[in-house]
């Protein structure tokens, strides 16, 4: 994943979903060290302090845990934690707005679940 500079969300915001992405694919493990603060800086050429908004965000999430002079680690059930605010960041952004909108257009909600169901299996 590359960090875009255009993106509407912040930079650190950015780093934090990456390390996310990483967890939930399985590629960093629970008690594996994550990036070093340092290493996110070079790797997507930003600001130190940048990359260390964005792996405070995540221990203040009980994602990542600090251990005093080793560096960054993924706590046990971050997998967990992840999910769960990404279900819930989905609903709001996602499925309240489509609700709302479709208010505004008379669409009833049966007949927004009866949309999605006609589109199972990428049919459209």
């Amino acid at each position: 994943m590359q960090l875009s500079g255009d993106s509407t969300k912040a930079l650190f915001v950015q780093v934090a979903e990456l390390i996310e992405d990483q967890i939930l694919g399985g590629i960093l493990l629970a008690d594996e060290q994550v990036y070093s603060t340092n290493q996110l800086a070079k790797l997507y050429h930003i600001n130190p302090a940048t990359a260390r908004k964005g792996l405070h965000m995540l221990v203040e999430e009980n994602i990542i845990y600090k251990k005093r002079g080793l560096g960054m680690f993924v706590s046990e059930g971050a997998v967990h934690y992840i999910r769960e605010k990404r279900k819930n960041n989905f609903y709001y952004d996602y499925i309240l707005t489509m609700l709302k909108e479709g208010e505004k257009l008379d669409i009833s909600k049966e007949e927004i679940i009866h949309m999605i169901e006609r589109n199972e299996g990428g049919k459209s």
